[in-house]
């Protein structure tokens, strides 16, 4: 087998899953594992992977942290329809969380009520947005504004929620691994997020399917502390596979046709 046959073959195996690991391309291709640590090192070169300690990825796992002005434009359809699924969840005088983000201001923008709603919100955008309903209570947090979410974190924001309980959090995530957990590009906005969840009986991850094989700069929690996850319908297989064996209940946002 020629080296593009090898390139060719290692990429086959991208579209059948994820992950590769570099024993089992030396294996299939009957080559050692020092031809596919080079055959992976060219074809990272060429940016069609990325390897990871013994294993090979398709997509890029850190996560950049970009204004809110930018990941507005990303997956915009998407987001619309994760925040419509995730409002189906709100019930009559609910008290919930909603953390920050893009997927969050979605989700704010689906709200719609006719009963009393208790909010308290990280998101300057999403109480913006709540405020246009009379029926909704809104708590703003206060503390030090990240311009590039236009969120608040710190102490001040953190302060409040140590006597509050809440019947569900909704949080936006940056990244999905699972064997690191669910992570965001700032650790001030990771630690508050970690107070959400302990002040919350319910976690809800809204994430558009780019999130998944992403890791943040800061973890906010392992996947055993996430109850469900609403994403798009762009989800790959293996991913959907993973989080049912976890236990994790996954809704599905499906696109319009």
């Amino acid at each position: 087998m020629t080296k593009e046959e090898r390139h060719e073959a290692i990429m086959d195996q991208f579209f059948k899953q994820n992950v590769v690991l570099v024993s089992d391309l030396a294996d299939k291709l009957g080559v050692s594992s020092v031809t596919i640590r080079k055959d992976l090192t060219e074809l990272e070169k060429e940016g069609k992977l990325y390897r990871s300690h013994g294993k090979a990825i398709a997509i890029n796992p850190f996560a950049n942290n970009r204004s809110v002005n930018e990941k507005e434009h990303i997956c915009p359809e998407e987001k619309h329809r994760i925040g419509m699924q995730a409002a189906k969840l709100i019930e009559d005088n609910d008290s919930i969380i909603i953390a920050s983000g893009t997927t969050i201001h979605a989700f704010a923008n689906c709200i719609t009520t006719n009963h009393r709603l208790t909010v308290v919100s990280a998101s300057l955008q999403a109480s913006i947005s709540l405020a246009k309903n009379e029926n909704v209570d809104i708590i703003q947090l206060g503390g030090m504004l990240r311009h590039s979410s236009l969120s608040v974190v710190g102490q001040y924001s953190e302060k409040i929620l140590e006597d509050c309980s809440f019947s569900k959090l909704f949080i936006g995530v940056d990244g999905i691994d699972f064997d690191f957990g669910i992570s965001t590009t700032d650790m001030r906005e990771a630690h508050l997020n970690q107070k959400m969840i302990k002040a919350a009986q319910h976690v809800i991850v809204l994430a558009d399917s780019t999130k998944f094989g992403r890791r943040g700069f800061a973890k906010i929690c392992d996947m055993d502390t996430v109850d469900t996850i609403i994403t798009d319908s762009n989800i790959r297989p293996s991913d959907r596979s993973r989080i049912e064996e976890m236990g994790i209940e996954l809704i599905i946002a499906e696109m319009k046709e």
